[in-house]
């Protein structure tokens, strides 16, 4: 492809060579670029792709894309862009074809919720006869080929080579969470996204690697209303005003609250031993009975996303409620049957504030005890620990402490670390380090009526130890608990 081609859109300068040549592939990792390749220069948090010119110009790269300053031989082009970050998208999006110009891209943003809902809008939308990709924090979908995923929002090269794949596999609808990360990063940049979901927002992901403040925050999950054509949100989040600053959408909104365009009225919870559930009538712009087999209030507002957008696509009231009764997420409030007497389920919680969150939806239930096993990932913050400690101790009935991903870190010490937080607080509690033993002893000494929520590793198939990922899988442990090995 024509460099010339690849740069359409984008404002630039030539400093050296022509744009008039051929690439043969675009690269932002130095050691995947060869000859006749346009290499890409990335500041990332670890390194700075402009370091590496001198290494790619020997690899037989044609020209780069920068944004300082490079020493380059005269026969290699180099083009100043303002960001390269966002050019990257740009030139990924030229170099696949504009993919997403070719199929319907809904994206959903917010704190919690982005991947229920994802999934909850996959499920009606085939339901309905429709073709969906998806691509969010647990797994990319295309087709019969499922990819685990690595960022909730891939590098801008790695979503539109996704796109491209979903275009050529039939799909018509691609629905896909979009991170704070993601938009402040320009990743999704260039994509022209038919609907924009927003579930709510909360303080997260505030740090030196991430957001500054949480009004840096709440600016980057802004920018999707301003490359949608229409935005769907939740009207009863206190920051909705804030998130549509400057929009440039048609605007439609869901909630509990009268002034929603879609609301939920009359919610009911629905519980029975291995069951939680709730129904809502859903009134406005759509009227229906809804009952959904994954239990609290954040439930309904992840439904009422999911039959916003499906409105768009004149999905019938059979298929909408159908396909939400059989909408399950892997590790989101997942229930797994292993008693006639007591409720158990996996959870991926895995901070204090979602942990509150689940624990305080179930407590609504009014469980005969509620039983949480949980434990803390290593070489993360310690305050994450006594937080979840202290969340777990006021909230659960017993707090069975057991080890997550360890990584580098003693278990023992990371469990005595969230014991500090449980002290805090009259909770009891027991220490079983290893992970099977702790979910067998909670099973084990289930009592009818009660609760059991295994958080904090939901959908992961592993534990890391030493730098090291060992199959593990809190399914797999249950159904061998259960069968007796």
């Amino acid at each position: 492809m024509r460099l010339e081609k690849l740069l359409e859109g984008l404002e630039y300068q030539c400093l050296q060579g022509s744009a008039d040549i051929e690439i043969s592939e675009v690269a932002n990792d130095s050691r995947k670029a060869g000859a006749g390749s346009l290499f890409i220069c990335i500041k990332g948090a670890v390194t700075d792709g402009h370091q590496y010119v001198p290494q790619v110009i020997q690899a037989g790269v044609k020209a780069v894309v920068v944004q300082d300053h490079v020493e380059a031989p005269p026969e290699v082009t180099v083009i100043r862009v303002p960001d390269t970050r966002y050019a990257m998208a740009l030139i990924s999006a030229a170099y696949y074809g504009h993919p997403a110009d070719e199929m319907k891209i809904i994206g959903v943003t917010g704190t919690k919720g982005k991947t229920t809902t994802t999934y909850m809008i996959k499920s009606i939308l085939e339901g309905a006869g429709y073709k969906v990709g998806l691509m969010g924090t647990i797994e990319v979908i295309i087709g019969d080929k499922v990819i685990p995923a690595d960022n909730t929002t891939p590098e801008s090269c790695t979503i539109q080579k996704y796109l491209r794949e979903m275009a050529d596999a039939g799909c018509q609808i691609v629905v896909m969470e979009v991170s704070s990360q993601g938009l402040m990063l320009h990743r999704t940049a260039g994509i022209p996204f038919e609907l924009g979901i927003f579930t709510n927002i909360e303080p997260d992901h505030i740090g030196p690697a991430e957001h500054s403040s949480f009004e840096d925050y709440l600016s980057c999950k802004s920018r999707l209303f301003r490359q949608c054509r229409v935005g769907i949100v939740n009207w009863d989040d206190q920051h909705v005003k804030q998130i549509l600053k400057d929009h440039t959408c048609q605007v439609e909104s869901f909630g509990l609250s009268p002034e929603a365009g879609l609301r939920a009225e009359d919610l009911r919870l629905v519980s029975r031993p291995g069951y939680l559930g709730i129904a809502y009538r859903a009134a406005g712009r759509m009227e229906l009975d809804v009952e959904i087999d994954i239990p609290g209030k954040f439930s309904v507002y992840n439904s009422l996303a999911a039959i916003a957008v499906c409105r768009h696509f004149n999905v019938s009231r059979e298929n909408i409620l159908k396909a939400l009764k059989e909408a399950k997420v892997k590790g989101r409030v997942e229930m797994v049957k292993v008693s006639e007497d007591f409720t158990l389920m996996i959870d991926y919680a895995h901070n204090a504030m979602a942990l509150e969150s689940l624990l305080t939806t179930l407590a609504e239930y009014h469980p005969h005890r509620l039983v949480c096993v949980f434990g803390c990932g290593g070489n993360r913050s310690k305050l994450r620990r006594y937080e979840m400690g202290e969340v777990s101790g006021r909230l659960a009935d017993l707090t069975v402490i057991t080890s997550d991903n360890p990584r580098y870190e003693k278990p023992e010490d990371i469990i005595e670390d969230i014991v500090t937080g449980i002290k805090k607080t009259d909770g009891e509690y027991v220490k079983i380090t290893d992970r099977k033993e702790a979910i067998a002893y909670a099973i084990h000494h289930g009592e009818p009526g009660d609760l059991i929520v295994i958080a904090g590793k939901g959908h992961e198939d592993y534990q890391e130890i030493q730098g090291k990922k060992y199959p593990m899988d809190d399914r797999v442990l249950i159904q061998e608990i259960l069968e007796g090995r």
